[in-house]
């Protein structure tokens, strides 16, 4: 039965660098699971590594968490600025006779852990049960006296999980310098902020257990537990920056848009049947630990298209044309005047069906976009020859005696056209697609006519011919 208390959830990156793939599925299964009881998802910075963490990561985490679509409730929590409190919570330990200082020099920790491993066994410090008044008066370290008992955690994923006590070492919990360690952290920071479920990467499954063992000598409520499977590349293989383990910003760069990423990302690793494709408010309804999967997914860029090419065609027009716009802005020897954005914004309905990402869309429009004298290039210029500069003449003509300039009509004249001059009609689309767009990709030519306008199209014939 489930607990009462309302559902807590939490991601805690570590700001050391940009928010990548597998953190971002995180926060959403983390996000989701809180959105669907009704409970609370917070962020928290896990920064008490200082000579790794950056300003510019954290403020690349937060933008992407932001992009993708994932708000958190209240205020990020910077886990550095909390060590007074891991202190105070280091010094209760010790009074319970869970924590104990440990003189040992770095050269007898390694002689010690070495004994220990060809005995088959985890450290134990011979300080654990020595008085601390013989310390001497030199730097220590506070351990976690490890319990004589095995661990157990019931893992939403992964089951029951089980280790002997023989397998834990004696903890460090503050470094000599005073500063708190990751496992001591989290804990004190997970049951301050009222964690009830932890959704994370199974490669923190063994801190899982260290971690039940601190709430256990805390006397605290030890928070449910789901240790997902990393993403794999396409291969199969361990994620790498060739196969996808990318930060977010670089799938916004590619095009994708944040309904579709957190669309595939659901499903990597999580299923609900055969569904695949979701809204957002189908995510929350539908998302639950008991989808997660024990195997390691596989990222599938074929995929991904897919489902963004469906959140493409579901897109408000006007918001793709401002997104599109944003990105065609960087770039150079673009026509990026209200006529322009006029053409896109027109065209976006029937383009965005056609498309898989913003950058496909990109593609779709450049032969709107480009300055005049449209370029001729290769195959396109050749297209182009006597009889068909002759033959665009006379259909220019034409084309500036018709009134109705609607796309089914345009396709009508084009069609009566080719039957007058006695060609197929190859022979008057290609040079006429030569001299609209100079060979760019491009729909039909009677939707490439009625976006451009009149003016325009007699302009573009005038050049060429």
């Amino acid at each position: 039965m489930q607990n009462k208390r309302t559902i807590i959830t939490r991601f805690a990156p570590s700001p050391t660098g940009y928010l990548h793939i597998g953190g971002a599925r995180t926060a959403l299964f983390s996000a989701l699971f809180a959105r669907r009881h009704g409970g609370q998802f917070k962020l928290r910075i896990e920064d008490t590594d200082r000579a790794r963490s950056t300003d510019d990561a954290v403020t690349a985490i937060l933008d992407g968490l932001r992009w993708l679509g994932l708000d958190w409730d209240g205020e990020a929590v910077s886990q550095f600025a909390r060590a007074e409190r891991h202190r105070e919570v280091v010094d209760a330990l010790i009074a319970r006779g869970a924590a104990f200082r440990c003189w040992c020099t770095p050269d007898e920790v390694e002689t010690l852990r070495q004994a220990a491993f060809d005995q088959g066994r985890a450290l134990r410090s011979p300080w654990r049960d020595r008085d601390p008044s013989e310390g001497p008066d030199a730097p220590y370290v506070v351990r976690f006296k490890a319990p004589e008992r095995d661990v157990a955690i019931m893992d939403g994923v992964q089951g029951e999980v089980r280790w002997a006590a023989k397998e834990f070492d004696d903890l460090v919990l503050l470094r000599s310098d005073g500063a708190p360690t990751y496992n001591l952290a989290v804990v004190v920071d997970d049951h301050d902020m009222g964690v009830t479920h932890v959704i994370r990467g199974d490669d923190h499954l063994v801190n899982g257990g260290r971690q039940t063992q601190i709430y256990d000598a805390l006397g605290w409520n030890i928070p449910h537990f789901a240790h997902i499977p990393l993403i794999h590349g396409p291969d199969g293989k361990k994620l790498s920056k060739r196969h996808g383990a990318l930060g977010v910003e670089a799938y916004r760069d590619m095009g994708y848009l944040p309904e579709g990423l957190r669309n595939y990302l659901l499903r990597l690793g999580w299923s609900h049947g055969d569904k695949e494709l979701f809204t957002d408010a189908e995510m929350v309804a539908a998302f639950d630990l008991a989808g997660l999967n024990k195997s390691p997914a596989r990222l599938d860029f074929d995929k991904m298209a897919s489902v963004n090419a469906f959140h493409m065609k579901r897109a408000d027009a006007a918001r793709l044309t401002d997104l599109l716009w944003a990105r065609l802005e960087t770039k150079p020897g673009l026509r990026l005047d209200d006529t322009g954005r006029a053409w896109v914004r027109a065209s976006m309905d029937a383009l965005k069906e056609r498309a898989a990402t913003l950058a496909e869309l990109e593609d779709q429009v450049y032969f709107m976009l480009q300055l005049r004298p449209v370029a001729l290039a290769g195959k396109t210029a050749k297209a182009l020859d006597e009889d068909a500069l002759a033959r665009l003449g006379r259909l220019r003509q034409t084309l500036a005696g018709h009134d109705d300039w609607s796309e089914a009509a345009l396709g009508d004249v084009l069609k009566a056209f080719a039957e007058a001059e006695g060609v197929g009609f190859g022979k008057i689309g290609q040079p006429l697609r030569a001299a609209m767009t100079g060979g760019a990709p491009a729909p039909d030519m009677s939707f490439v006519l009625a976006i451009l306008g009149r003016d325009e199209v007699l302009a573009r014939l005038d050049d060429v011919i």
